[in-house]
């Protein structure tokens, strides 16, 4: 395998950093970022933020931050996103005027859901009409940019003064960071970036700033948490969205055994408990399952830990026939975030007890508060739950995503991996973490074309690790999003890709299908308006392009492992690969 010609990862600028003075606005914008500990800035270049661009370079030495360059700006917020899974830190990125934000609000959105952690660093023409150009500035400016995405971030402002830019950037660091996250957006006038200072201005200190990240559950409602336990028979814990800490971890594990207690996990989130544990007796799911619905049901009592969705989950469960007697006791403080605009707020939680605190602290404190306890006894539960593929009975039936997901466990093996992604027709059976970094969950938003920003993000995070990136995407989710894997090339991360390729948009295939038998209509014509084909594209020409190694596509199963095993031991030797195989769509 060829190796890359050159190494453009450092990309050290001449003559930048060492004692070059504060001279221009975007000079103190540079030093207060660099002060803040961000490590990267992702952006696509544009002239809004040139002053600045020219700082994070020229004055700061491209060092902390250090640019990376994206091809679109979905792109930028998405590798921000993969990289706050991974850390639970923000990352920067930088986006380009109105039309900038315009393109990367869908990955805003998707991060907002995901309630992660991102400083958006937006900018605009000049606010002043006197300064602005012909043509140019008048089209790229707008009188409240926030507008745009303010339904859905934190916290935004377009600072009027140099002063008041480093104390947005300062608070919108903090307010970001601080329980639950989300991004937030600060949008800086090019005119405050191109001002010429007479003095440098006074930096916030923002090493000042001691406080806590997340709070803790007060004394009541741990010790009504403890009295709901120590009176429950079949206590059921849902753990949704929770830290890659892996001492969180592991009180996760120790409470649910001190209780006896099932555990149930979801696909949307990342690894939260060990799905091999006898505890952990379901495959989580993307959906409710019919099993766990059955737990949910037969439950006595039901902790909720920051689980998505939880209205939806309990309602799932008595459309299959177990609707929940349970007292419900939830943990999140996701309502602080809630508002008209979106309806990621879900339904009303039928609780007894809703305690607004960090889901991890109330796991410490149920830990470090109680005694031993007397685990409760569940009945003895037959946990045989029928796969929801068909394996294919001979070569020429095709690949299944379990042979996929079977293949890609055996040229896993022996080393740790990180899987970042994977798609609708996974299977939860196919789904093995003993870790918290073993799979980081879905998007939030469902927005498609997601995937492969934020697999180059999460290998951005993980480089140096020893864990290997590896994200299965979809063909449509690659396709609409598959520039962003340049970044990965560009900058030399080691990363695998997986296409699982049906050559469609399937899932609207099942959509198309169900109205069809719906209506009496022919479901034979379910492919049409769907299909990826006539031509089809030609996915490893694609990656190539971009700087990836990349075969012929796999069609048959016998080829399947050989060639995930040759791409795995590649990409651990420093190389981007993505590896095209052809399955069967999932029935």
């Amino acid at each position: 395998m060829v190796p890359y010609s050159r190494d453009v990862r450092a990309e050290n600028p001449e003559g930048a950093g060492g004692d070059i003075p504060i001279e221009w606005g975007s000079d103190a914008m540079a030093e207060l970022l660099s002060r803040l500990g961000l490590r990267y800035v992702a952006l696509v270049p544009g002239s809004s933020y040139r002053g600045l661009h020219d700082s994070l370079v020229n004055y700061n030495g491209n060092r902390d931050p250090r640019l990376l360059v994206c091809l679109h700006e979905e792109h930028a917020i998405a590798i921000a996103h993969g990289y706050a899974k991974v850390t639970g830190r923000p990352m920067a990125a930088a986006i380009h005027s109105n039309v900038g934000l315009m393109h990367a609000s869908m990955a805003i959105y998707n991060a907002w859901c995901d309630r992660v952690p991102m400083l958006i660093i937006g900018a605009t023409g000049p606010v002043d009409a006197a300064r602005r150009r012909p043509w140019i500035d008048w089209i790229h400016t707008s009188a409240d940019q926030g507008a745009l995405i303010r339904s859905y971030v934190k916290w935004d402002d377009q600072p009027a003064s140099v002063e008041a830019a480093l104390d947005s950037l300062a608070r919108a660091y903090s307010v970001t960071r601080a329980a639950p996250s989300a991004p937030a957006y600060v949008c800086l006038d090019v005119t405050l970036q191109e001002q010429r200072l007479q003095a440098p201005p006074p930096i916030p200190d923002v090493k000042r700033d001691r406080s806590p990240r997340a709070h803790g559950p007060d004394a009541e409602a741990i010790r009504a948490t403890l009295e709901f336990l120590g009176q429950a028979c079949r206590p059921l814990f849902l753990f949704g969205r929770a830290s890659r800490d892996e001492r969180d971890w592991d009180r996760r594990v120790a409470l649910a055994e001190r209780y006896g207690a099932l555990v149930l996990s979801d696909l949307k989130n990342g690894a939260v408990f060990p799905t091999s544990h006898r505890l952990h007796p379901d495959p989580p799911g993307i959906f409710l399952p019919a099993s766990s619905a059955g737990l949910i049901g037969a439950a006595d009592l039901i902790l909720s830990l920051d689980w998505t969705d939880l209205a939806g989950t309990i309602a799932a469960a008595a459309g299959h026939g177990h609707p929940a007697a349970a007292r419900v006791v939830s943990c999140t403080t996701d309502s602080a975030l809630h508002n008209g605009w979106s309806k990621d707020s879900f339904g009303r939680e039928p609780v007894d007890l809703s305690v607004p605190a960090d889901p991890d602290l109330l796991v410490r404190a149920l830990l470090e508060a109680a005694g031993p306890a007397t685990p409760a006894e569940w009945p003895a539960l037959d946990r045989t739950p029928a796969p929801s593929w068909s394996p294919a009975s001979d070569e020429g039936a095709g690949i299944t995503m379990h042979d996929l997901a079977e293949a890609l466990r055996g040229a896993l093996a022996g080393a740790p991996a990180c899987l970042v992604r994977v798609p609708l027709g996974w299977h939860g059976a196919d789904l093995e973490a003993g870790h918290p970094l073993d799979f980081l969950g879905m998007d939030g938003g469902a927005g498609i074309g997601s995937g492969p920003g934020m697999a180059v993000g999460a290998a951005l995070a993980l480089e140096g690790s020893g864990r290997l990136p590896v994200a299965v995407l979809g063909d449509g989710d690659l396709l609409m999003g598959g520039t962003a894997l340049w970044t990965a090339a560009h900058y030399r991360l080691p990363l695998l890709i997986v296409v699982a390729n049906n050559s469609s948009f399937h899932n609207d295939v099942v959509h198309q299908e169900h109205m069809a038998r719906q209506r009496g209509r022919p479901v034979s014509n379910s492919w049409i308006g769907q299909a990826l084909s006539d031509p089809e594209p030609d996915l490893p020409a694609f990656a190539r392009s971009l700087g990836f190694h990349a075969a012929g596509q796999v069609r048959h199963c016998f080829a399947l492992p050989p060639a995930l095993a040759t791409a795995a031991a590649a990409a651990r030797s420093g190389h981007c690969v993505l590896v095209d195989v052809r399955v069967r769509p999932v029935e």
